[in-house]
C-alpha cells in the first residue's frame, strides 16, 4: 500500500468546501447546474462536473 503524504495547501485546494465555492461560481457563470463529487482518489478527493457522476463516485451537492 502507498501513502500519499499531502501538504496543508493540497488539503485547503481539495476540499468540499473549495469544491462547492467552485461550483457555485461556475453555476453562475455558465447557467448550468455543476454537481460536487466524491472521488475515490485521496489526491482529488472531490471535483465539480456538469454530468451526474457513474459509479464509484458519489454525489455530494447539486448546485442548481
Amino acid at each position: 500500500m502507498t501513502v500519499i503524504a499531502i501538504s496543508a495547501r493540497r488539503n485547503r485546494l481539495a476540499s468540499f468546501e473549495n469544491a462547492y465555492a467552485v461550483a457555485v461560481q461556475l453555476r453562475e457563470t455558465t447557467g448550468v447546474d455543476q454537481f460536487v463529487v466524491r472521488t475515490d482518489n485521496p489526491i482529488q478527493p472531490f471535483r465539480v462536473s456538469r454530468r451526474e457522476p457513474q459509479h464509484p463516485e458519489t454525489i455530494l451537492a447539486l448546485v442548481a
